[in-house]
């Protein structure tokens, strides 16, 4: 059942809806929750405005939509271990995220979704880019599609400009983890558990070759698939203010946290849910 009383409005005609007419502080109904699904899976991103969550409340709206996961590099808060703070302080000058990815794909089963709520945010700039990349896959030609359906990439945490965003920040809180596996070879082609549809499924952050070639010979495909889906067509962008929400869908886009608000602040809260193993 879908709630009538909310509003959802596309963004743009490529991806993200603005939703509205909903107080995620509260309970969430069945049939809110199944409205925000909806649109989520038709729109791969959605987002909220004037929200005033909590790190409890912000963990109650996350287990409505799925198992929470954990980010295995910093620890969470320390009454609320689902609830990651990702902060650029005013002196630094490297960002959390601050380049086009889908997160954590270097993990064997990558998170389903991911939500962030703004609490601090910059008088000017730190918005977010996001991508869809079921249009970046439907723009390839046939031949491509079938070269790429039988090739996976190889995901790594070490890919270097992706490990600088977070090398402070595991310094502040590392996570005490018995092991961690940083490097997962996944398909270039996912196909979305829920819609069927299928994505490209690799980034510019952890992508470090295609499986079975080299990084000099897997180049240039990954290129060429890094400039789709960073096409201006394909893209967002969300402005944030205290209060904002957005919720993604890691199997189906990706985003990039713009890194142009040096000397300001940037708080924001984020939980993960859990997915599965792309396919």
């Amino acid at each position: 059942m879908i709630d009538s009383t909310i509003s959802v409005r596309p963004l743009t005609p490529a991806i993200g809806a603005v939703i509205d007419h909903v107080d995620l502080s509260h309970e969430l109904s069945p049939s809110i929750v199944n409205t925000i699904r909806a649109a989520f899976l038709e729109h791969q991103v959605v987002f909220f405005n004037e929200q005033d969550l909590t790190p409890k409340t912000l963990v109650q709206v996350a287990r409505s939509f799925g198992e929470i996961g954990y980010y295995p590099f910093v620890e969470g808060m320390r009454d609320f271990p689902e609830v990651v703070e990702v902060e650029k302080k005013e002196g630094e000058k490297v960002n959390f995220g601050g380049l086009w990815h889908t997160d954590t794909s270097y993990l064997q089963e990558p998170p389903l979704g991911s939500l962030l709520y703004a609490l601090d945010v910059p008088p000017i700039g730190g918005d977010t880019l996001f991508s869809n990349m079921y249009l970046a896959y439907d723009a390839l030609s046939n031949k491509m599609k079938d070269i790429l359906n039988d090739l996976k990439g190889v995901n790594s945490a070490e890919k270097p400009d992706a490990a600088l965003g977070r090398t402070h920040r595991i310094a502040e809180k590392p996570k005490q983890a018995a092991e961690i596996i940083t490097t997962s070879a996944h398909p270039l082609v996912r196909t979305h558990p829920e819609t069927g549809r299928k994505a490209l499924y690799c980034s510019a952050a952890h992508t470090m070759n295609i499986e079975g070639m080299t990084v000099a010979e897997s180049a240039p495909i990954l290129n060429y698939l890094y400039s789709l889906q960073q096409r201006e067509e394909f893209t967002c962008r969300f402005h944030w203010k205290p209060g904002s929400l957005a919720f993604w869908d890691n199997r189906a886009a990706q985003h990039n946290a713009l890194n142009d608000y040096h000397g300001c602040r940037r708080m924001m809260y984020r939980v993960t849910l859990k997915g599965d193993r792309p396919a």
